[in-house]
């Protein structure tokens, strides 16, 4: 890994300033977490167009997006810590490996049942690469301007991923579906041969014993978690199997924290959920994805089956998010720097939810350029604080917990956007109007539209409190806060 004496005499004076070989392992960490966001997104356009083909029920089509959410949600925890006691690099390229062999596969079967376990190999590999990379990110670059401009540029890369999909996704239907796999298949073999070369070897593992109790435990209980949550709209919030999913998920958690109190080498140091800055970082990145997920998911569903818009239509209607969120790569390590990452998430965040709220004024014949464009452009803006985010999450974490970390914020990413997906979800299919004109349609979905702009309206009035600062601090660990919460 790279450290202040192996650098180069132009990084020396200044971090921002690095050599081809920094560069090319910034990029080559940046195409691997944009494929893992292209991924979430990119099916969502093909799903009629699978449907269609493999004759699979609306039920069935579901789980090719919650089978990769119950991979990657699920076993992000367990991917983070894997890489600090495996080694970063070792694990990046077995998990990349085997993202480009699931892809591979599932462009070419064409059995339902096979095409979904695809998806969820493909979610489980992005588990071990997306905080893998992080932790890479973290422990090569120095804590500061180079941090957090590598930082900006790599979840830069992630967001964009997400928000680019759904274009990716209409360009690929549209020749077949089959490419929305096949396409990640070349992208993630040149990164593979990339990261072969210029990721450092690792050096001495972390010691310590592996908590396979604990680890099972935690799994267990986030990919429960995750299926009650997928599958309860359905079988119903209230059922038998969907309470008693819901005591399960609990008691396993708890039987996790005991375990994780009494092992020698716990999977996970419950002491760093005292860090005030990763706890706030996973609230804010909760409201922010939850609340996109579900409107993008709204959003598609009305434009696309209602109202009849092709897939590339409503793709280009939306790629302004993904061109903002791509252009805040120039810019948003300056607006850490300048401000702080407090300041850029309640601004940015407050941003966001002005937009959803304009969102609403949409009815059966949106005009695009007074109704819609608005508020993308604002949901756009509400990316670029995603990097400041990141930056939020690792400050002031040791070296060997980079992983953990990062683990802990994705894993509050996913999962929480699964959890407010699907009590979006929930909303819209208890309010279903008799009738499948675009008026009942629209009346339909309103009330998931309003509860992803409340989510975010009350993500950003918690970031304004929590996040903006009463006088000028620096992103160091406030250890005042901490002290406090070690007293609770």
């Amino acid at each position: 890994m790279t450290s202040p004496a192996t650098l180069s005499a132009t990084e020396a004076t200044d971090p921002t300033r690095w050599s081809a070989r920094l560069w090319g392992l910034l990029i080559t960490l940046c195409i691997v977490l944009f494929l893992d966001g292209l991924d979430v997104s990119m099916i969502g356009v093909a799903l009629p167009s699978i449907g269609a083909e493999l004759d699979m029920s609306t039920s069935t089509l579901q789980w090719l997006v919650g089978g990769y959410v119950l991979g990657y949600g699920g076993l992000l925890l367990l991917g983070g810590r894997t890489a600090d006691l495996l080694g970063r690099r070792k694990v990046f390229l077995i998990a990349l490996a085997v993202f480009a062999v699931a892809s591979l596969i599932g462009g070419l079967v064409s059995d339902p049942t096979l095409l979904i376990v695809t998806r969820f190999i493909k979610g489980l590999a992005a588990a071990f690469t997306a905080p893998t990379g992080l932790s890479i990110i973290a422990t090569t670059f120095a804590e500061g301007k180079a941090r957090n401009k590598a930082l900006s540029i790599y979840t830069v890369f992630g967001a964009g991923g997400y928000s680019m999909g759904l274009l990716f996704g209409g360009l690929m239907t549209g020749v077949g579906w089959r490419w929305t796999f096949l396409l990640p298949v070349p992208i993630a073999v040149a990164a593979l041969i990339s990261a072969f070369v210029l990721i450092p070897r690792d050096g001495k593992a972390e010691e310590g014993g592996h908590d396979l109790l604990g680890a099972l435990l935690s799994t267990s209980g986030m990919l429960l978690l995750v299926y009650t949550v997928v599958t309860a709209p359905e079988v119903g919030w209230a059922s038998a199997r969907t309470v008693v999913s819901f005591i399960a998920v609990v008691a396993l958690f708890a039987a996790f924290v005991v375990t994780e109190q009494r092992v020698a080498h716990p999977l996970v140091r419950l002491g760093i959920l005292r860090k005030v800055s990763l706890v706030r970082a996973s609230l804010a990145i909760i409201a922010v994805a939850g609340s996109y997920f579900s409107w993008q998911f709204i959003v598609t569903l009305y434009l696309q089956d209602t109202l009849g818009w092709s897939p590339l239509k409503l793709a280009m209607a939306l790629l302004p998010v993904g061109i903002l969120v791509v252009a805040s790569a120039f810019f948003s390590d300056k607006l850490i720097d300048r401000f702080g990452t407090g300041p850029v998430i309640a601004v940015t965040m407050s941003v966001m939810a002005v937009g959803y709220l304009l969102f609403l004024r949409i009815d059966t014949a949106p005009d695009y350029l007074t109704v819609l464009l608005p508020a993308v452009l604002l949901i756009g803006i509400g990316w670029v604080g995603f990097p400041a985010i990141n930056v939020q999450a690792t400050s002031g974490i040791d070296d060997e917990e980079q992983g953990l970390a990062a683990g802990v914020l994705q894993t509050s990413m996913q999962v929480g956007a699964a959890v407010v997906l699907a009590v979006t979800t929930a909303i819209v299919t208890s309010g279903a109007a008799h009738g499948t004109s675009p008026q009942q349609m629209l009346d339909t979905y309103r009330p998931g539209l309003e509860f992803a702009a409340g989510v975010t309206v009350l993500g950003a009035l918690v970031a304004l409190t929590v996040f903006w600062p009463r006088k000028r601090v620096t992103d160091a660990p406030v250890v005042e806060e901490e002290k406090v919460l070690q007293t609770v």
